[in-house]
């Protein structure tokens, strides 16, 4: 039975109160994460766990409801964070209402979404909420019919006595549980005896979205709000120096039009680096504003050297040829394992700058007054736009409120912050609300793309086809991508990882499994091609690499739990039903590890016109626990899709610093008649807590797509999009 902490060093993770209008109000520390886990290894526990940013609220009519502080990017945290709750609660599910919680009331703090990270973090935190709620009406329970707690058992938020009829409900004795002492240790469940978890639910706000019910931040309205588009410069390097400011302010629809900036001092993280200043136009609708935009004459200067008409591709090899190498990782001996080797191959891969291109545009809502400043919208990172609103308002963080609405989109578009600050700056401009709308060019020339990756694979064979040297150096605009403590990194006696640091002027950001979206494709496509030269099955293959990291590993610091690893190798090989052919159908399989998850997936396609066609994938998940089945399926779903479609069309250009991509008409993402016509997934029977999920479904995708077209056209492609560096096929 695993026990759970309450409090620590005296300061408990959980408070109870008296909800209005009656019943019991438990707020509990959201991000309470493994330190309150007994027996684990005592560390220390940041100040901030200890606010209370997480409410769970029982009325007296038994109706149960769930604050769900974490932004909802459609990874379906609003319904699967509840369930983890309502399972430890013990609660009909049908009794749960779940609510968007604000962020400035106070108590939430730790509020964001990114990295894959909302159920691994906040697991044991809400397992301990909903677990203690539990305990504490029982107990309450007891106290009212003077039994033991013991004598009592509790299904569907119904508690009875074993030994009689007695029964009452959570909202009949809810009030009373108020006055009970918290516990300073509570047990959990084991994760046989859970009912909700490991199921399928539907998403809380899956009816809603259907019908077209006002969530998301382009939605929202204010009685008097204005609307406001801007203008950035062209190209990286630039700023504006002025414009045709009172032709613009004269044309239909046009209230206002000026120059704005939102320079900040210390910037943080998540704040633009690239367009500081931009040309404002404020008007009464949309249409009228985006007329009006087509009319603007602006005066740009350079102010930072721009990029010249080098494509990625050759400053990507320019910086791998002359940048400055930093050893990450060196086991054994490489270069006289690759001089000694009997076979030697050498391949070098490449990946473009790509843009995020949400689904909803970028948007946000601010009302800004003297004292006070009042911002809703569509954001990853709601504590990160608070301090810099107030940052640029000179105003006090507490003076600046943020609320989320549901986001179409963000793949960590909206982790970064400065649309939300455009917004803030120009509603104190006109001092009246504002909603700041982006149009599909301005997003995709703004910038905080996908960085352009490149990087070298080499491998040595000894006479017996066994792999004795490794190696892998990368570059990226302006990061490198190289990973030294993951596979093949514990799988082979000579190994060297080595980093490149690039130099962009292009603003580069977060963007869906960063890094690991380039990595994966070109490893997985590497690997198959050394176990080609090595005559040796791709999955025979990885499974001996592993075998030596499982019986007999090299280094202390490799990341992964390579029986983790194997095993959904093995699992995806089962149900595929590796090693069978099919006259026209070619396979390629991938197999990678992010976010805390294993992945392997294994693609089929048919060349249909000369063009590819996936025709199905199979994949096979380690990701701890399943909290629900349905939206963990759909996760993956979506990450394979979107890994192919990006790595088969899609890239952003540049000339001069100038994006040539602006629109959808020219930037190539997957067409539904593209996509896969059937996706399987297959997850891992675990107890293990849950990890990541939103991400680590697309890395492989590239990889198993790359090996399958290599299997359809007898071409191996280095360069994304393949479809760019296709051959001529029949």
């Amino acid at each position: 039975m695993t026990k759970i902490k309450t409090q620590y060093n005296r300061r408990s993770f959980l408070k109870v109160s008296v909800a209005a209008g009656g019943g019991m109000l438990i707020g509990f520390s959201w991000l309470t994460g493994s330190a309150s886990v007994v027996n684990s290894q005592q560390v220390s526990v940041p100040n901030e766990w200890f606010d209370i940013n997480g409410y769970i609220k029982i009325a007296n009519t038994g109706m149960v409801t769930i604050y769900s502080p974490n932004p909802e990017i459609g990874q379906n945290v609003r319904t699967s964070m509840p369930m983890i709750v309502a399972e430890e609660l013990d609660v009909d599910w049908k009794n749960v209402v779940v609510e968007q919680a604000p962020l400035n009331t106070g108590f939430y703090q730790n509020q964001f979404a990114g990295g894959s990270l909302s159920i691994r973090l906040s697991w044991n935190a809400l397992r301990m909420a909903g677990a203690t709620g539990r305990r504490m009406l029982l107990e309450a329970a007891a106290k009212e019919w003077q039994l033991p707690v013991s004598n009592l058992s509790v299904s569907n938020g119904i508690i009875k006595d074993k030994n009689s009829n007695k029964i009452i409900t959570y909202g009949e004795i809810a009030t009373k549980a108020v006055g009970i002492e918290i516990p300073k240790e509570i047990e959990l469940k084991e994760p046989k005896d859970f009912k909700l978890i490991s199921t399928s639910v539907k998403n809380v706000d899956g009816l809603k979205i259907v019908t077209g019910k006002p969530l998301f931040g382009l939605d929202f309205k204010r009685d008097g709000m204005q609307f406001a588009m801007i203008q950035h410069p062209p190209a990286f390097g630039m700023k504006v120096k002025d414009f045709n400011e009172e032709e613009i302010k004269g044309m239909p629809g046009v209230k206002d039009a000026f120059i704005i900036d939102i320079s900040i001092p210390e910037p943080g993280a998540f704040d633009e680096k690239g367009f500081l200043q931009l040309i404002v136009i404020v008007g009464e609708s949309t249409w009228q504003l985006m007329k009006a935009k087509k009319a603007i004459k602006a005066n740009w200067e350079v102010v930072s050297a721009l990029e010249s008409s080098k494509t990625h591709v050759e400053q990507l090899e320019e910086a791998l040829e002359r940048g400055k190498v930093q050893q990450e990782r060196k086991d054994g001996n490489p270069d006289a394992a690759f001089k000694n080797a009997a076979k030697v191959i050498e391949r070098t891969y490449s990946a473009p700058f790509i843009a995020h291109n949400t689904m909803e545009p970028m948007n946000f809502f601010a009302n800004v007054t003297e004292n006070e400043a009042e911002l809703i919208g569509p954001i990853q990172t709601p504590k990160a736009l608070e301090e810099s609103v107030a940052k640029l308002l000179d105003m006090p963080v507490e003076k600046v409120t943020v609320n989320m609405t549901r986001m179409g989109g963000g793949f960590g578009r909206r982790l970064y912050v400065h649309f939300g600050l455009e917004a803030a700056a120009i509603s104190k401009k006109i001092g009246s609300p504002v909603k700041l709308i982006y149009t599909r060019e301005d997003d995709m020339s703004q910038g905080t793309y996908k960085p352009a990756y490149s990087s070298i694979y080499k491998a040595g064979l000894d006479e017996n086809n066994n792999l004795i040297a490794f190696s892998v150096r990368g570059t990226g605009l302006p990061e490198s991508p190289v990973f030294p403590n993951r596979f093949p990194a514990g799988t082979v006696e000579n190994y060297s990882a080595e980093k490149i640091e690039g130099k962009t002027n292009i603003t580069t950001g977060a963007w869906r499994a960063p890094s690991s979206n380039f990595t994966a494709g070109a490893e997985q496509s590497f690997i198959d091609e050394v176990a080609e030269l090595a005559g040796k099955d791709p999955i025979d293959f990885r499974l001996e690499l592993f075998d030596r990291a499982i019986k007999n590993p090299v280094g202390e610091k490799n990341d992964y739990d390579a029986e983790r690893y194997s095993g959904v190798l093995k699992l995806v090989k089962e149900k595929s039903n590796w090693g069978e052919t099919k006259p026209g159908v070619y396979r390629g399989v991938a197999a990678y590890f992010c976010h805390s998850t294993y992945v392997a997936e294994v693609i089929d396609l048919v060349m249909e016109n000369g063009e590819p066609k996936v025709k199905k994938v199979w994949c096979a998940v380690d990701c701890g626990i399943v909290v629900n089945i349905d939206a963990a399926k759909n996760m993956i779903q979506g990450g394979v899709i979107d890994g192919i479609g990006h790595a088969m069309y899609s890239q952003l250009t540049f000339t001069e610093g100038a994006t040539n991509e602006m629109n959808f008409d020219r930037y190539k993402l997957i067409r539904h008649s593209q996509a896969p016509e059937d996706i399987e997934v297959f997850f891992v029977k675990s107890e293990i807590a849950p990890t990541g999920l939103g991400e680590p479904g697309l890395p492989p995708a590239v990889g198993a797509i790359a090996n399958a077209l290599y299997k359809a056209t007898d071409v191996r492609y280095y360069h994304q999009p393949f479809m760019f560096y296709k051959p001529i096929v029949g």
